[in-house]
């Protein structure tokens, strides 16, 4: 495997990366940043996890609006 001299980005950097691509408001800069990193699994798995956590959050709210009923 080829090693890269640049530096693993900071798990802010991948946050905010994920999160403006899963609201869709990630600018062209920053994707083009993304995509030269070698190392594609840190956003996979924050990716994974964000989505994890969002569609836990719709069930819970679905279920809490659903029992006041």
């Amino acid at each position: 495997m080829r090693q890269s001299n640049r530096p693993l980005p900071s798990l802010r950097q991948v946050l905010k990366s994920v999160l403006g691509a899963l609201f869709g408001v990630q600018s062209e800069q920053h994707r083009h940043a993304d995509f030269s990193q070698h190392r594609v699994w840190p956003y996979v798995v924050i990716g994974v996890v964000a989505i994890a956590l969002f569609v836990g959050i719709l069930v819970a709210f679905s279920q809490w609006v659903v029992a006041g009923t």
